[in-house]
Parts: C-alpha cells; sequence; structure tokens
C-alpha cells in the first residue's frame, strides 16, 4: 500500500469520510474525489534549471562577490578617507551577497524571469557605484545607486505577486 493510497482512504473512501461527504455532494459519489495526483519527483537542480540560466547567473554572481570582497578586504585606502570609503564598501559588499543568495531563490517565484531581472539588475546598478567609490575614490556613479536600490525593492515586492 503506497502512501498516496493510505491518504485517499483516510480522506475520502474510509466509512465516515463517506458518510459525510457523501451528502454533500448531490449528485452521488462521482463527484467526491477518491484519488490524489502525484507528480514524479525532481531533483531541485532540474527544477531550478526550467527557469532559465538564474541558478547559474547566481552562481557567477557569487564568486564576484567573493573575489571584490577579497579585493575590498585587503586594499589599501587613502588614509584621509579610509572610514569613508571602507563603509561605503561594506555597504556594497553586503548587499552584494545578500541579494546573491536571494537570487538563489527567485526559481521558486512566480514570475522567476521578471524577478531575476530585477534583482540582477538592482544589484549591478546598487554595488556598481558602491565598490566604483570605494575602489577609485572617485563619487561619478554615485547617482545610480539610489535607483538600484529602488530596482532592489520592486524585486522584492515581485516576489509577492
Amino acid at each position: 500500500m503506497s502512501v498516496g493510497d493510505v491518504v485517499n482512504y483516510v480522506f475520502y473512501e474510509n466509512p465516515l469520510c463517506r458518510a459525510i461527504l457523501k451528502p454533500l455532494f448531490k449528485t452521488g459519489t462521482s463527484t467526491i474525489p477518491t484519488t490524489i495526483m502525484t507528480a514524479e519527483r525532481l531533483p531541485l537542480w532540474q527544477l531550478a534549471s526550467e527557469h532559465g540560466p538564474i541558478i547559474r547567473i547566481a552562481g557567477i554572481c557569487g564568486a564576484a562577490a567573493v573575489a571584490l570582497g577579497a579585493y575590498g578586504e585587503h586594499k589599501a585606502y587613502p588614509k584621509d578617507r579610509a572610514k569613508e570609503l571602507k563603509c561605503i564598501y561594506e555597504t556594497g559588499s553586503s548587499f552584494h551577497f545578500l541579494h546573491t543568495l536571494a537570487l538563489f531563490g527567485v526559481p521558486m517565484c512566480t514570475y522567476p524571469k521578471l524577478t531575476g531581472s530585477l534583482m540582477l539588475t538592482g544589484t549591478i546598478l546598487f554595488c556598481g557605484p558602491c565598490y566604483y567609490h570605494a575602489f577609485t575614490g572617485n563619487d561619478k556613479y554615485g547617482c545610480l545607486a539610489p535607483f538600484g536600490g529602488t530596482v532592489l525593492i520592486l524585486a522584492w515586492l515581485s516576489m509577492v505577486l
């Protein structure tokens, strides 16, 4: 006896359930469900790969986060601005790691392509200017960070759809 057979008996086919459910369905027992559909179990990697290259992109993004994290941690910052630039670097790095991990959950969303695109675009637009500013001391692209943050907020909200 399989698990499906046990569940069918417990919820549908036992005498008590038939006595309760039969009066609820006036057309007879033909409308009472008697079987549960069981889907073929696929490995998680196959399920995730059905939603495009999001997992691979997350892997590349994670490798970049580790490389940039190591570089930024060992970089010699100018002494007069070291504290400021280190703080900007740490913000960009923490957001990069956090949203890389979030990319791994994107295939479970209702609209994975939309959420993944927003998440990746927001990460690039937010973390890129942070890294650039921290590594060069130039705030040339700093105006893009608020747009990246807004796109990241939209990415998280798209998971609710």
